[in-house]
């Protein structure tokens, strides 16, 4: 089924805010607080940093940005789909020129403030553009190729990751910067996993008298199996049968209200899923 025009609208005018907004954080944020982001944004400010100090040549971010993002969007367009990669180069070349064109600005010179205020500022533009289908970029193509392959959230392995960068660039540098770079991408990771959560799991248990109807309504919506467990009410003693079913996070409001149009009287139990294995169903980026 083809995306209708506004939807295509919509996802380029949220990568573009996505895109400033990110690069007013770099300009104002990450550079007064002299930090490093993590991810190849952080690389490229690191290589940019570098080449200033040893070689005193400034080389535009937007440069070594696109270079450096050259094989992720490799990895996007082979194996994660080429429309979400589409949208993702656009971020890029967005990203990239907005923090060459947008002038410094000082919001506040406390390092604590800017690493945890900045964090929150970076994981909110992140998580517009991976709602919106598309990625900042970098190390977001290998946290959703990962998240694909391991059927799970995998971004805290890029976290980990984004953390062997910051210890080079404290090596290089020095600790603090490096230090507070870590708030700064801890405080990113969190609000992303908050706001993002198409590769984390919820499990529903649901008390209903029409477990049929129920199975195929969350079928229809989201693709998703269930299993239908016979029991007993303890209090008037009647037969109640119980649909367990595994839903991804983003879906479980949709699936409770699809639910509730079935069964009003329904009881539903939503709780996290820690871990997974088997198969599960996510449906392939375009």
């Amino acid at each position: 089924m083809k995306k209708p025009l506004s939807k295509h609208l919509l996802t380029v005018l949220a990568v573009t805010a996505a895109a400033f907004v990110m690069a007013l954080n770099k300009n104002s944020f990450v550079d007064t607080g002299g930090l490093y982001p993590g991810g190849v944004a952080g690389l490229s400010i690191l290589i940019q940093r570098l080449l200033a100090e040893t070689l005193h040549r400034n080389i535009p971010f937007s440069v070594i940005n696109l270079l450096l993002n050259a094989v992720p969007v490799y990895i996007g367009f082979r194996y994660i789909g080429k429309k979400f990669t589409l949208y993702s180069c656009l971020m890029i070349v967005l990203n990239s020129l907005f923090t060459d064109l947008l002038p410094p600005h000082i919001i506040t010179e406390d390092i604590l403030l800017i690493s945890i205020f900045g964090g929150i500022i970076q994981g909110l533009a992140v998580s517009l553009c991976l709602n919106a289908n598309a990625t900042s970029g970098g190390t977001d193509f290998i946290g959703i190729f990962l998240s694909e392959r391991r059927g799970g959230d995998a971004f805290s392995v890029i976290l980990g990751f984004n953390t062997v960068i910051l210890l080079a660039a404290g090596f290089l540098f020095g600790w603090d910067k490096a230090l507070y770079s870590i708030i700064f991408q801890y405080a990113a990771t969190a609000v992303q996993r908050l706001t993002y959560r198409k590769y984390q799991q919820s499990t529903l248990f649901i008390v209903t008298t029409k477990p049929a109807p129920v199975c195929n309504a969350i079928y229809a919506a989201t693709q998703h199996g269930a299993t239908v467990l016979e029991g007993e009410g303890s209090y008037e003693h009647c037969e109640r049968n119980v649909v367990y079913s595994v839903v991804s996070a983003a879906e479980s409001k949709q699936v409770i209200r699809i639910v509730r149009e079935t069964d009003p009287e329904a009881f539903i139990n939503e709780m996290r899923t820690q871990t997974l294995s088997g198969r599960f169903y996510h449906p392939k980026e375009e």
